[in-house]
């Protein structure tokens, strides 16, 4: 394996100039994945297409989990005539969303491909005849067959997604998901407005429910492109952010999955620790998803003495009520008879679709950015992640009480680190609006959000600033993995199976 084939990357977030990443034929380019994709761990982050004046530069962004590195390579292609290249997604599933997306925006053909759908739906989208009402769903014939459509208006406050169930009888046999309603033009945003702030609230609102994973992972990026470092006081305050936003979301979950089941009281108990948790965070920043709490240099809400008391107290409360009522939740035997054995994903269905976060943690994946590319306070505090085997809606459920409380536990670790500081708050430093970026240059950014891996790729021209951005969500991977869940089971257990993943739609919808 020749050293000019890729950039190795150990640090994350790392920054590189663009002329650096090596430049590979296709067919180079095809086996060198077919060569990483043997490796235990190693998946895609990201595969992008800048496209240039005279022709179009495909980014390719490999984790190589065991090595704890981050592999960047590329390949090129004109403009004209239109390329054609054979598909990755015919041997490697988990690039069929990648494909996808460069198919919908670029009009670039994957002859193999076998699910060159449309994904998006993006106002820019290259063929504008591609619309809603002609998107192509998978059939089956059959007398015995039916077909439920569920969406995309639903019955309560939730964004807009499609489902289509194919169905013998209550049993499921295919599901398909439509996504794109949303139409949000995210990404080109992050280019016309070069404000650093601007990108930050846009970084924070791409998906409501992770507003600090992602906008830790824009500040990340962008540091790095400006070459600055944030403090250690700061990269702590940081990461205890972002595991009370983990806390919140999971306890809250626990409690949707006990409503789907129609069990009252680990709703109630769960959803009103999850308020604890979230109003722990309003106490800090003013509001309650963390908005406004992560921003690129410093920070406008330093971790004060008063409001480190509020979380440890905050969370002794939640953690003793979390732990009685998650015993009972998962003693009972009418729990236990809605959540063992339904919506399995299995590890092999799970690697091959490139899974991430709790989809796939709790399909036997040792999968977990805090782990693989440690970044911010896991750099000094390794993480062990957890892992279940059985991939059912019961193993997500039960992995979710499992983070929570290694969550908490690292918060402790962590305030107890800022506690020991002679002067806590010596170098607390003021949000940095003005920074200067690295010209020609990508920056990429990991972070394990609740959901499971983020990455940010922030792109600069010859003057520094944002040519191109791209953000990928958790969802992007694992909308695949509730669809192969589905199958076989009853589509009355859709809504409990669904719920168990919980996946983004805006997140989704870029």
């Amino acid at each position: 394996m020749k050293e000019n084939k890729y950039i190795e990357l150990f640090s994350n977030p790392a920054t590189l100039l663009l002329e650096d990443i090596p430049v590979l034929e296709y067919p180079d380019f095809v086996a060198f994945i077919d060569l990483l994709m043997g490796e235990e761990g190693t998946h895609c982050v990201a595969y992008f297409v800048l496209p240039q004046p005279d022709k179009y530069r495909f980014i390719c962004c490999m984790a190589a989990d065991e090595n704890h590195a981050i592999l960047v390579f590329s390949h090129e292609q004109p403009l004209q005539p239109a390329p054609s290249l054979p598909s990755i997604t015919a041997k490697h599933f988990q690039f069929h969303v990648f494909e996808r997306e460069i198919h919908e925006n670029f009009g670039i053909a994957f002859p193999g491909h076998p699910w060159l759908k449309p994904i998006r739906y993006p106002f820019n989208r290259s063929e504008v005849a591609n619309v809603m009402n002609t998107y192509p769903f998978y059939t089956i014939n059959g007398e015995a067959l039916h077909e439920v459509g569920v969406g995309p208006i639903h019955a309560g406050i939730i964004e807009p997604g499609h489902f289509r169930f194919i169905c013998h009888g209550e049993k499921v046999l295919h599901l398909e998901i439509q996504l794109g309603y949303q139409h949000r033009g995210l990404e080109s945003q992050f280019v016309e407005k070069q404000a650093i702030l601007q990108q930050s609230v846009l970084a924070e609102n791409i998906a409501g429910d992770t507003a600090v994973g992602h906008s830790l992972a824009y500040a990340m990026a962008v540091e790095s492109l400006a070459g600055i470092t944030v403090t250690k006081r700061l990269s702590i305050e940081r990461i205890i952010a972002l595991e009370l936003e983990r806390i919140g979301v999971h306890i809250g979950d626990t409690a949707a999955l006990c409503i789907d089941i129609a069990y009252q009281f680990g709703q109630v108990v769960n959803e009103a620790l999850r308020t604890i948790i979230i109003n722990t965070t309003q106490f800090w920043c003013g509001n309650r998803f963390g908005k406004g709490l992560i921003r690129p240099g410093g920070t406008n809400y330093p971790l004060t003495a008063d409001i480190m008391a509020e979380i440890i107290n905050n969370l002794k409360e939640v953690e003793e009520r979390f732990l009685q009522v998650t015993d009972r939740i998962f003693s009972l035997p009418s729990v236990l008879g809605r959540f063992e054995g339904t919506g399995k994903l299995t590890t092999m269905q799970a690697s091959l679709i490139g899974a991430v976060g709790m989809a796939a943690k709790s399909s036997g994946m040792y999968r977990d950015i805090r782990w693989s590319q440690p970044f911010s306070a896991y750099v000094d505090h390794p993480y062990e992640p957890v892992m279940l085997h059985k991939g059912d809606v019961w193993s997500r459920a039960m992995l979710r009480k499992l983070e929570v409380e290694k969550s908490m536990a690292v918060i402790r670790e962590l305030l107890k680190e800022i506690t020991h500081d002679e002067n806590p708050e010596s170098d607390v430093r003021h949000p940095d609006y003005d920074l200067h970026l690295a010209p020609s240059s990508l920056a990429i950014s990991l972070v394990e959000g609740w959901r499971g891996e983020i990455c940010h790729i922030a792109v600069t021209d010859h003057s520094g600033k944002l040519s191109h951005y791209k953000a990928k969500d958790p969802s992007f991977h694992n909308w695949m993995a509730l669809a192969l869940a589905v199958r076989n089971q009853e589509i009355s257990d859709f809504p409990l199976c669904n719920k168990s993943f919980n996946l983004s739609y805006c997140g989704n919808d870029l």
